[in-house]
């Protein structure tokens, strides 16, 4: 009754209030963008840096080109984890570059026209300047070929747009030396560091200890109280620091493996496969149409294929059928249609004639040949590509340098590697026409052309449905329900995703993350996420079971995990008692080993910088303890990662001096400097507001 009467009375004010809303909402939606209410833009903000948004268009243009990239670099196809590697990658480059170009202009630092005249054509070419410009064999640029791309690019709009790009990218890399140099030149080593790291790393300590080991003590005898808790934690706040938000979820993986009935079916229709591939007039049409894995229908190497396949199809000669092979998860068939010994290399440079600027690909024939003959009568194949050719190459003369087999397409490296060096070539590819001249062929090996099948061993639709039917049983039945308990009575297991961020594009056991990760960045600590997510060979049902927000981490969302820590701080307690019993009235480091009942161990030879006990763990504090104490006096007892120890220290070896305090100071410098700019960036990160929104669109 409260509530209606509260609303009766205040109706009109709410009304007004809700009028006034939707004429602000009308007006500015207006203003920003027709259709769309004014809070929709925050919609297209993938992020921000200290209030510079991110917008989504801008970035997701980024993101396809990293992951462009990344298939070409690792090959394949894109997956979930290339995806994820580009967005991070994509997203670090724009944090870093806002932050950084923010330090430039508060720092005032530039680059100058001569300085950007210097980094193209100067005594110091900027790196990528050398990348596209430089002789791989000399490192040395050709500055004519520079000067020449430039003027080129004053006619040439795509060319224009490169260069563009190409001097954007010069300049972000000088001011990023500029300020990398600017952080190193502030680091300074003392003679008295200098001294200090050289003793570190070269006295010697010979001790002898008595040790009791935490494990000598039962977990089960140890009883842990709130303020052993609070002592642990408030003791080792700084481990707590999250540095991001992160979710934990359980999660039951239902899988979708084939079953002997599945794999009977596939291994006739193979078998039926076979059959038809053996008499098929076009080899390569039928391997094109029925393989899942599609192979180039030109001549290999050895190592390209599955090993188990490999080994056998390069002992065989032209002619011969191979397979059906099961082997990984597939089924594999081969045509050997040829096999022969060809060049590992080849060195060949190339006139790329336009069809579409010529009038058809006859007249860019017919335009090729003439060139060829050109040059057959003593004409310069490096003046001809210069000015004939459309490919970038032409400014070098059409050298396309030394190339292996699988770096150029089909038709053009059947050209390359056919013919004989000083050939002329005239071929047509997707890319128009190209006049070939075969500089060179290096080395020789077999090589084999293949009309290639390869037919992965899947599950049945049948098979998936029932691996489905089951997934979604278990999440009606788990809503309301205890996840773990109910899984375990159905005989599943729980498995674990612990500490995810929202841009992770891996979890334990799941190769396709991302909708789930999305999904438990929307939820709250205890839901059952509301679908069933299908990752490539299973169906998965999670709960979200924890949520660890950014920053420091309060007690109780760390109790659980530092309570083995916690229970050896206690247990360091209880042994410090018993050694300091046993040290009291004790001369020496046998007495008190035979009232404890242990043994004396000697240690020989140990540094300060590498505090490894020889049979016992990395103990910091112990050795640490041992630097700095007298010769032959019984220690205090030390709790250390392992356990508690007595000591006495049985001698230092002091090394001889310093010989060269500047050489080692300036080593000391390079190191710290390398990691002073990767530190001077994380406190620009640290000191910035980043909003991070990327969960929000992928």
């Amino acid at each position: 009754m409260g509530l209606m009467t509260f609303l009766r009375n205040r109706a009109g004010y709410i009304l007004i209030g809700a009028i006034g809303f939707a004429i602000v909402a009308f007006l500015l939606g207006d203003a920003i963008k027709v259709g769309k209410p004014f809070w929709a833009d925050s919609q297209r903000v993938v992020g921000s840096v200290d209030g510079e948004d991110i917008s989504i268009e801008d970035f997701g243009k980024k993101v396809e080109q990293s992951e462009a990239q990344f298939k070409q670099q690792y090959g394949g196809s894109a997956n979930p984890q290339m995806q994820a590697m580009a967005v991070d990658n994509v997203w670090q480059g724009e944090v870093a570059s806002i932050l950084l170009n923010k330090e430039y202009s508060r720092l005032g630092l530039s680059i100058s026209g001569d300085e950007l005249f210097d980094l193209y054509q100067g005594k110091k070419p900027s790196p990528l300047i050398v990348q596209y410009f430089g002789n791989p064999q000399t490192g040395e640029v050709d500055r004519n070929a520079v000067i020449g791309s430039l003027k080129q690019a004053e006619k040439t709009p795509e060319l224009k747009a490169q260069w563009a790009l190409l001097e954007n990218e010069v300049e972000k890399q000088a001011l990023q030396q500029k300020y990398a140099n600017l952080i190193k030149s502030s680091v300074y080593v003392t003679s008295l560091e200098a001294n200090d790291e050289y003793v570190n790393r070269n006295k010697l300590a010979n001790f002898d200890y008595v040790s009791l080991d935490y494990a000598s003590i039962a977990d089960a005898s140890v009883k842990l109280s709130e303020s052993d808790y609070s002592d642990y934690y408030n003791a080792n706040k700084k481990r707590f620091d999250n540095p991001a938000e992160t979710r934990s979820f359980d999660y039951v993986s239902f899988n979708v493996a084939p079953t002997a009935a599945d794999s009977a079916v596939v291994k006739a229709q193979i078998e039926k496969l076979a059959g038809e591939f053996r008499v098929a007039k076009s080899d390569s049409l039928f391997a094109a149409i029925n393989s899942d894995v599609k192979v180039p229908y030109t001549y290999l190497t050895k190592g390209k294929l599955d090993p188990a396949v490999d080994s056998a199809i390069f002992a065989l000669p032209a002619g011969s059928f191979y397979g059906p092979k099961f082997s990984g998860s597939s089924y594999k068939l081969a045509k050997v249609v040829d096999s022969r010994f060809s060049p590992d290399s080849v060195k060949a440079s190339h006139i790329l004639l336009d069809p579409a600027k010529l009038g058809g690909v006859d007249k860019a024939v017919k335009m090729a040949d003439s060139l060829k003959g050109l040059i057959q009568k003593g004409g310069n194949f490096a003046a001809l590509a210069a000015q004939y050719s459309v490919d970038g190459s032409k400014d070098k003369g059409g050298e396309l340098g030394t190339f292996a087999r699988g770096q150029m397409v089909p038709a053009f490296e059947d050209a390359a590697f056919n013919g004989q060096a000083g050939d002329l070539k005239v071929v047509t590819s997707q890319f128009g026409v190209h006049l070939i001249k075969i500089e060179k062929q290096i080395g020789s090996s077999k090589v084999v052309k293949l009309a290639y099948i390869e037919k992965n061993l899947a599950a049945s639709s049948k098979t998936k449905d029932a691996a489905y039917k089951k997934a979604t049983s278990f999440l009606n039945e788990v809503k309301g329900n205890d996840f773990t308990k109910l899984a375990q009575k159905n005989g599943y297991t729980v498995a674990v995703a612990d500490k995810i961020t929202a841009s992770q594009g891996y979890a334990p056991g799941l190769d396709n993350p991302r909708p789930l990760i999305k999904d438990a960045y929307a939820a709250d600590k205890g839901d059952v996420l509301g679908q069933v997510y299908q990752m490539d060979n299973a169906y998965v049902v999670a709960r979200l079971t924890d949520i660890r927000p950014k920053g420091l981490l309060p007690l109780e969302s760390v109790k659980k995990e530092i309570e083995p820590m916690v229970r050896n701080a206690v247990k360091a307690k209880m042994l410090t008692e018993k050694l300091d019993a046993a040290v009291k009235g004790a001369s020496n480091i046998n007495q008190v080993a035979q009232k404890v009942g242990k043994q004396v161990t000697p240690i020989q030879n140990i540094v300060f910088a590498n505090p490894i006990v020889p049979g016992a763990a990395q103990e910091n504090k112990l050795v640490g303890t041992v630097f700095g104490s007298p010769v032959g006096k019984l220690s205090a007892p030390v709790d250390g990662e392992r356990g508690v120890y007595v000591f006495t220290v049985t001698g230092f070896s002091a090394p001889a001096p310093l010989a060269n305090t500047f050489k080692q100071k300036e080593g000391m410098a390079a190191g710290i400097a390398q990691r002073a700019l990767g530190q001077a960036f994380q406190t620009l990160q640290d000191k910035s507001k980043i909003k991070d929104n990327r969960v929000k669109f992928y």
